[in-house]
């Protein structure tokens, strides 16, 4: 069984957190083939970010539906990045995952890897009663697919680079959904956005809301966290 580094940063900023990760990235492929790393699969991040939206390197700018004024009104930063997919937003009660991950440790590919990463969430949301699923031509965790009321309640957005990961997924525990207002969420018009909270009509305990999903993690990808 690979062994996972799991650090949770508490509140940071986006761009500092950015910074580490590309950081950790070098070290995790520093250690790519060292054979005394041979059990070590990388690293794990949980963390909640200030108020920021951030565009993929496929993302359409117009789909931030406001100004650079607007945004300091709402506290809120503006980031274009390397990841895949469109925009998104990250704030306070929501949990942002980084796993920094070697693929080639773990046997699988990208598309492999971010099934893993929905397939925890969409256990933990069962822990809570919560039915879910992925969507076709979509990445994340959606609940309601195929009917109107579909709305997202987990973003995903990675890149790889040498068979190491980066980004991650973003799920919505007590997140203000006021913030999703200013965006199309993953570059979605028609589409809606929901949290943990919202679903259940009460506050979470993110603490435990984190446990759960660090436990999925573990599971589905076979590793000690």
């Amino acid at each position: 069984m690979l062994n996972l580094e799991f650090i949770d940063l508490g509140i940071k900023d986006y761009k500092e957190t950015w910074d580490l990760q590309e950081e950790t990235l070098k070290k995790a492929t520093n250690l790519k083939n060292d054979p005394a790393s041979a059990e070590f699969g990388g690293y794990l991040y949980f963390v909640e970010h200030p108020h920021v939206y951030t565009l993929g390197k496929s993302g359409e700018t117009n789909n931030l539906l406001i100004s650079a004024p607007f945004l300091k009104q709402i506290n809120a930063t503006y980031y274009e990045i390397n990841r895949g997919g469109d925009i998104t937003y990250h704030g306070p009660g929501q949990i942002v995952g980084y796993p920094i991950i070697d693929l080639d440790k773990f046997k699988m590919g990208v598309k492999e890897y971010v099934h893993k990463l929905e397939e925890a969430i969409i256990l933990t949301l069962k822990d809570y009663g919560i039915e879910s699923s992925r969507m076709e031509g979509a990445t994340g965790v959606w609940l309601d697919v195929g009917t109107p009321k579909a709305r997202k309640i987990c973003a995903i957005g990675v890149r790889v680079s040498r068979s190491i990961t980066m980004h991650g997924f973003a799920f919505n525990v007590n997140t203000d959904l006021q913030y999703f207002s200013y965006i199309n969420p993953c570059g979605f018009q028609d589409k809606g956005v929901t949290s943990l909270e919202k679903e259940l009509k009460v506050k979470q305990d993110f603490e435990m809301v984190k446990m759960k999903v660090r436990q999925k993690l573990s599971e589905v990808f076979g590793a000690k966290i």
